[in-house]
């Protein structure tokens, strides 16, 4: 998908970029595979704002994306390339050979007219899915599930992968863009080949109102509030806060940790992410 740049015929265009869509070969989605999407602005039961800058927007219907891939051995015809709203990456709707639609998150390399396939006896091919141990070590793969059957978790945004490292008794070795190593068990399914779409991420919306479209409201500075409205609000002229950065509830932020230890996959964990 090429890069695309707008005339500037308006400020907000001066430095606006996006994408040109050639990949896409529809604008009509599966009825079949669309459900309503209820958006709660941030709100919770009670109508309060527990999570802020959050509200407007376009409307947009949920695409029932597959993330098991357990149609095994039947082959699928790749209909389509479709954009989702809700995603940073395309679609493509697959037919399959007995009828059934299903959306799959569209791999790059992968056409209108391609024949995928779920499976361990499946072509080693981007776009096919299969459990870790019939993939090959030091394979580029993405949507990977980490309890085997719950469905892809790892990996599923535009232009992101993941290598397989090793495998060991029911443990496969995983490297993360992020410069984590954890190990998922060897019958947990992934899908060969890179996410599509990734010149997504170079995107420049250019002005505040394409931000408004995608349901995301002004963020205010804490030093250009209140003392009443903030911790780092008031004193006379500009000021920097006057104290190490905080939340509006006085917690501190920018680095300071809140990631539980109590997680399940922790012990999973071989190499953390970081510098």
């Amino acid at each position: 998908m090429a890069f695309k740049k707008y005339n500037p015929i308006t400020p907000g265009q001066r430095s606006r970029t996006g994408l040109d869509f050639k990949e896409i070969t529809t604008d009509r989605p599966e009825k079949s595979l669309l459900k309503s999407k209820k958006r709660s602005s941030g709100r919770n039961n009670l109508g309060r704002v527990t999570v802020r800058r959050r509200g407007g927007g376009q409307k947009r219907k949920i695409r029932i994306v597959d993330f098991k891939r357990d149609k095994d051995n039947i082959p699928a015809k790749v209909a389509t390339i479709e954009y989702d709203p809700n995603r940073s990456a395309n679609i493509a709707l697959l037919h399959y050979a007995d009828g059934e639609k299903r959306y799959i998150i569209a791999p790059e390399d992968v056409n209108v007219g391609d024949t995928l396939q779920s499976g361990d006896d499946s072509e080693i091919r981007s776009g096919n899915a299969m459990r870790l141990k019939s993939i090959p070590v030091g394979a580029i793969i993405h949507c990977i599930e980490m309890r085997p059957g719950k469905g892809a978790q790892i990996a599923r945004a535009a232009g992101s992968s993941v290598q397989l490292m090793a495998k060991e008794g029911d443990k496969a070795l995983l490297k993360l863009k992020s410069g984590e190593m954890r190990n998922i068990p060897i019958t947990c399914k992934a899908t060969l080949g890179v996410v599509g779409n990734s010149m997504q991420e170079r995107v420049s919306l250019g002005k505040a109102g394409r931000s408004r479209w995608m349901g995301k409201r002004p963020s205010v500075r804490g030093v250009a509030m209140n003392p009443v409205d903030h911790p780092h609000g008031g004193g006379e002229g500009r000021t920097a806060g006057g104290r190490h950065p905080v939340t509006p509830w006085g917690k501190p932020t920018k680095g300071y940790k809140t990631r539980r230890k109590n997680k399940k996959s922790d012990k999973l964990i071989v190499k953390r992410r970081g510098k």
